[in-house]
């Protein structure tokens, strides 16, 4: 008995394996589809998980350890298989961990979100790079001093997309007095404990600026904020959203954008997507140009009721969306004739998405405001290329003034 019980500890180890990094691994870049480093560990402890507990079989313990080792074989070739899986899935290893996400998600919700940003960001990597067959996904990974880390997968002068870029950040420490102010003044109690405020945040965050000006600018983000006060009480709310910015109306894809997320919306409560569409058109605007960024979409900021499980479902169902969303209109559209004034046009529009992004964008400020922050990856947001003409004004009754038409005064594409 003695020896199985020393076979039974040795299995309980060597199941749980090394020690989950807390951060991914050194920065590096890979193109997609490379496999991720560091992961043969996990499949050698499982594989000497199943070799001890195969050993007990043949110590004649009984029908009782019989049915446990069956047991732990099974469960470890299960859970072997969805790491693998999972892996496959993923850009780049998850900044907390694989293994420790996986541990920890049936008690942790924040584990859950970093599973899902990180499924969110290879989906969507993927059903670009099916579209632009010819170009890569540099995938970079990067660590911050401060705490935490994340992944950047971003394409460059492909044929269909000028620049994509999908990016996940999982960042954690003490949050800056500016950005603590700046949370404040969106009407966020927070009691620091000697000046210093604990926090969490996680997202994923992208935008992908086409060549042809046929297919429209597209953005989301979704993310997950907690930050812990002075007394221990936690803090925690979600926010994002997913918008469209057309260089041309095109009425058929609007009404197709704003359709599927409506639908996502409607899984949950249908007041979501018109309280969330029109918050969407009153944070894209462009004050000092009087007109929106795009047609707009869903947005949300600050979410934490009814529960921490309620808004994360609906954030799961608001990411999914994302691609087939937007997908169907790169297909439709990204091999249609342009001309140079159309794409004149585009480079304009370009600039427009620029001043908003500098200007008035929470994320875009929170961030560079962040200690230790990617510079890099939070100005992923801005395209390769864009134009700024002086008192630039397009035809009356041209298509160009339709879009601004549009821009100035938002429309309900779905009823």
């Amino acid at each position: 008995m003695a020896a199985a019980a020393q076979l039974l500890r040795g299995a309980a180890r060597a199941a749980r394996g090394p020690p989950a990094l807390a951060l991914a691994a050194p920065a590096g870049r890979r193109a997609l589809g490379s496999a991720p480093p560091g992961m043969a560990a996990g499949r050698r402890g499982r594989r000497a998980a199943l070799a001890a507990a195969g050993a007990l079989g043949g110590l004649g313990l009984g029908l009782g350890l019989w049915r446990w080792q069956q047991a732990a074989m099974a469960a470890a070739e299960e859970d072997e298989k969805e790491e693998e899986e999972l892996r496959q899935r993923f850009m780049a290893p998850p900044v907390s961990g694989l293994r420790e996400l996986l541990r920890r998600r049936r008690r942790e919700l924040r584990s859950r979100m970093e599973l899902l940003i990180m499924e969110t960001q290879g989906e969507v990597c993927r059903a670009l790079a099916a579209l632009d067959p010819g170009a890569t996904f540099a995938v970079d990974t990067w660590e911050r001093k401060e705490g935490g880390g994340g992944i950047s997968c971003v394409l460059q002068d492909g044929e269909v997309f000028e620049k994509a870029g999908v990016n996940v950040s999982v960042v954690f420490g003490l949050l800056s007095e500016e950005a603590a102010r700046q949370m404040r003044s969106r009407g966020k109690s927070l009691k620091a404990k000697d000046g210093k405020l604990p926090f969490c945040a996680m997202g994923v965050s992208s935008v992908i600026h086409p060549k042809n000006p046929h297919v429209p600018t597209m953005h989301f983000n979704y993310r997950y904020f907690e930050i812990e006060e002075a007394d221990g009480t936690k803090q925690w709310w979600f926010g994002g959203g997913t918008d469209l910015t057309p260089t041309y109306l095109n009425e058929e894809d609007a009404v197709h954008f704003h359709k599927t997320l409506k639908e996502a919306c409607d899984k949950h409560d249908l007041k979501l997507y018109p309280k969330y569409k029109k918050w969407c058109d009153d944070y894209f605007y462009i004050k000092h140009r009087g007109e929106r960024r795009g047609i707009g979409g869903i947005f949300f900021d600050d979410v934490d009721s009814p529960s921490k499980e309620e808004v994360f479902q609906f954030v799961k169902s608001c990411a999914k969306a994302v691609v087939p969303c937007y997908i169907p209109i790169v297909k439709r559209h990204c091999h249609d004739s342009f001309t140079p004034d159309e794409k004149l046009w585009q480079q304009l529009r370009r600039g427009r998405y620029v001043e908003f992004n500098l200007v008035y964008d929470r994320g875009t400020k929170f961030g560079l405001l962040t200690p230790g922050s990617r510079i890099e990856s939070i100005l992923m947001s801005l395209p390769l290329t864009a134009r700024w003409e002086y008192m630039h004004t397009p035809p009356e009754s041209s298509k160009e003034a339709e879009i601004l038409e549009v821009l100035r005064n938002p429309k309900d594409w779905v009823h």
